[in-house]
């Protein structure tokens, strides 16, 4: 496979904030959201760039909290980042999108195909979910408790429980790979400034949203990874049924972050999907 030359950053005056993404590659449109504390750029190690081979145009970008686009740090709303995807379709004037996200990203991007279905073609989610649960909040709490009281765990530590929750035990289960992981995880450590802070006060009060996903009109794509530790993989079962008609597929040997464990299982199930959007 030939891989795409790195889009260069872009940047764009949205919805009141500044926006920073990358465009790549020529077809129709595919607009992807991450999820929480993490910039878009995630999507480069796999997804972005066999997308743009399969001939999708792809446009990933950093969410409000995130540098360098606008932190926000003041405190922002779920709807918030609804209309910064919105905006910046309506910026890429190519619309209506396929749209993907993962974990915060997908409940985005189902919020979006629910609020504004004119500029949504197909919506993908992965590691989804429609309502929280007490461990949700319990770790929300934590998470929010750590940072206000400035709290930094050894690097370590961080990266053995960041491990743990996100990576599938069969991933752990190989030594090499264990240790390959936690150094990738140790070398980033935990990703603290404000507007991070200001993203995790998003999962303070989350509403259950799942008879509201009976409203979706557009196609629609759940992804459940089968060891999902952070939002376990009934929550995303739960959205797929939820949404009329949608398309449920679970990727099996694969934790929260299973589009970097799995990512042929993936973006076959993506790319399949994505091309079967009229």
């Amino acid at each position: 496979m030939t891989r795409p030359v790195p889009a260069k950053p872009q940047t764009a005056q949205v919805n009141g904030i500044t926006l920073s993404y990358t465009d790549a590659g020529q077809g129709p449109l595919v607009v992807m959201v991450m999820g929480t504390g993490s910039p878009g750029r995630v999507w480069h190690a796999h997804q972005q760039p066999t997308l743009v081979n399969a001939g999708f145009r792809v446009v990933t970008f950093d969410n409000r909290g995130i540098a360098p686009s606008s932190e926000c740090a003041d405190g922002f709303t779920m709807a918030d980042m609804v209309a910064d995807t919105a905006a910046l379709i309506e910026h890429l004037g190519a619309g209506p999108a396929l749209v993907v996200g993962t974990s915060l990203g997908a409940r985005i991007t189902q919020e979006l195909a629910l609020a504004r279905p004119d500029l949504v073609r197909g919506a993908a989610m992965l590691a989804t979910y429609g309502r929280s649960t007490p461990m949700l909040e319990a770790f929300s709490r934590g998470e929010r408790a750590m940072y206000d009281e400035n709290i930094e765990l050894p690097t370590e530590y961080y990266a053995a429980v960041t491990a743990h929750m996100n990576l599938s035990p069969h991933t752990l289960a190989d030594d090499r790979s264990a240790r390959d992981w936690l150094d990738i995880i140790g070398f980033g450590g935990p990703q603290r400034s404000p507007g991070v802070r200001a993203q995790l006060s998003l999962h303070e009060r989350e509403d259950d949203r799942l008879a509201d996903y009976r409203g979706i009109a557009r196609p629609a794509l759940v992804v459940g990874f089968a060891d999902d530790r952070t939002l376990p993989v009934h929550l995303a079962r739960e959205v797929g049924e939820a949404i009329p008609g949608a398309r449920y597929e679970q990727i099996e040997r694969a934790g929260h972050f299973g589009y970097l464990e799995q990512p042929e299982a993936v973006n076959q199930v993506l790319i399949d999907f994505l091309r079967s959007v009229d």
